[in-house]
């Protein structure tokens, strides 16, 4: 049998507050944790305090996209801001590291279709309407490659 507990009339004044300062006490505890096992002498302790960061990263950069993501699919796609030329072609590398097709780029980018359709059409455009001007030498792979 399930009871109902009464909660206190202003419980909910604190509880943002304490859900706000638990998330702190978590993250020093945690930082303090992977310290120690960091420079632990046991090789697989510290590989493991390594992945456990980097999951723990992973999980917040996550957090962060979807909420990102949740404003930009609110807007209504001719009020979007547009993306400068130097992000239109690292659009471009991530869709073509991660083998995405021209619909899942636009999904994830909140783009339309025929926009990466022209953004692909443009590539090997030149002058000051092109798509992008190298600035970096062509021998050079972007960071996400390596």
């Amino acid at each position: 049998m399930h009871r109902k507990i009464p909660l206190p009339r202003s419980w909910n004044r604190g509880v943002k507050s304490a859900v706000l300062q638990i998330l702190a006490l978590s993250h020093y505890s945690f930082t303090a944790l992977l310290a120690g096992a960091a420079h632990d002498r046991n090789r697989p302790t510290r590989l493991q305090a390594e992945i456990d960061r980097l999951q723990q990263e992973l999980a917040l950069l996550q957090e962060e996209l979807r909420i990102k993501d949740a404003r930009m699919a609110r807007l209504h796609p001719h009020r979007r801001p547009f993306y400068t030329p130097l992000e239109r072609m690292a659009i471009l590398e991530i869709r073509a590291a991660r083998g995405w097709s021209a619909q899942q780029t636009a999904d994830h980018f909140f783009l339309t279709l025929t926009t990466v359709a022209a953004w692909m059409a443009r590539i090997n455009e030149e002058g000051p309407n092109a798509l992008q001007r190298l600035q970096e030498p062509v021998n050079k792979f972007p960071d996400l490659v390596r």
